[in-house]
């Protein structure tokens, strides 16, 4: 943590992207190494009370890492030894893709907050299945998907399916995301009919569990169809929320005015408000992200109903003993409140 708090005014003179790409190759570099066993030592906290079970899969505790840290799969073993339970990959497409134009990443320093336009930018689903396929970690590994940019929506059930069938055997969960906010007309796939559409194809090939990532700009009436959809196909959870295109009036840093989606703290409040309104409606498993570097923060979408955690901003800005000191802190907060373990917790605020 030192080191890091050493690093971070040289990493943040750097464009973001740039600093991100310093930060992967590091953690590419000590993976497997008695530099990472140490490193994952220090940061795992060990306790039965964390302990959360899931969509079939066995969290050490709640706190993961989101997808687009590790785009392409090539250091999910080295996440996990920051402390994190689990880590979810991708976003990846059926086709190589380059994303969009740089620069597509801001810093918002004031509001610890980052804005992307990123677009899907991974190595394709054929390479990242072959690379997922020597993958063998002891944790969840989730794999986000997404739809191809030059795909019609209108086949992007085809395209979903041809990514699942070549990451198929890396993942233990799959997310479908049809969220971000930087591919043209992907958040129309979470109208009724093409999520429906998209969810029936994979699960006649056979694809489980599976989960849906929404928008945190969707309206009451669209998340209810959405989590019609959840109910109706048995799915197996919700990750609550993607990046948002709101932008509070709060913010201070110049760089809200960049097209994107806005991830980080400004956005924390709205996330745990719709973990809530998400986890009063259907009993399925909820993964709470947005905002999150903090115990309280992490307790506080505990409580609103997630079963699970994921977070990505919150490390650039708080450094790798993030998981860690949530951790630590969660378990502080089960004593305060006599609760015998955070699956105890979870969903105590509502009514």
């Amino acid at each position: 943590m030192r080191l890091y708090n050493a690093a971070k005014p040289v990493l943040f003179r750097l464009p973001p992207e740039t600093a991100h790409g310093m930060v992967h190759r590091l953690l590419g570099a000590v993976d497997g190494t008695p530099i990472m066993s140490a490193m994952r030592r220090a940061y795992t906290v060990n306790d039965d009370r964390l302990r959360v079970r899931a969509f079939n899969q066995q969290f050490e505790n709640p706190v993961g890492v989101a997808a687009g840290f590790d785009k392409n799969a090539e250091i999910p073993g080295a996440l996990a030894g920051l402390g994190f339970s689990h880590v979810e990959v991708g976003g990846v497409t059926a086709e190589r893709q380059p994303g969009n134009p740089k620069p597509r990443m801001f810093r918002l320093p004031e509001d610890e907050a980052l804005v992307n336009r990123m677009g899907f930018n991974n190595e394709g689903a054929d390479l990242i299945g072959d690379r997922l396929a020597d993958v063998d970690v002891d944790f969840p590994l989730g794999i986000n998907i997404g739809k191809s940019k030059s795909t019609p929506l209108e086949d992007a059930a085809e395209d979903y399916l041809y990514t699942y069938e070549r990451v198929k055997n890396g993942g233990d969960y799959f997310v479908v995301n049809v969220s971000s906010p930087n591919t043209p007309g992907l958040r129309e796939l979470q109208n009724r009919e093409p999520l429906e559409r998209i969810f029936r194809t994979l699960q006649d090939a056979g694809a489980s569990p599976l989960l849906v990532k929404l928008s945190p700009n969707l309206t009451n009436a669209a998340v209810e169809d959405a989590l019609a959809v959840v109910d109706e196909l048995d799915l197996a959870g919700v990750i609550a929320t993607n990046t948002s295109t709101d932008r509070p009036a709060h913010l201070q840093n110049a760089n809200s005015a960049q097209t994107g989606g806005l991830s980080g703290k400004p956005i924390e409040g709205r996330a745990t408000e719709m973990i809530r309104f998400v986890a009063k409606r259907t009993d399925k498993p909820v993964v709470g992200v947005g905002g999150i570097d903090s115990a309280r923060g992490a307790y506080e979408k505990i409580k609103a109903g997630a079963s699970v955690l994921q977070l990505y901003t919150g490390l650039i800005y708080h450094g790798p003993s993030l998981a860690r000191d949530i951790n630590k802190g969660l378990l502080k907060l089960l004593e305060e409140d006599g609760y015998d373990s955070v699956e105890d917790a979870v969903g105590a605020d509502l009514p």
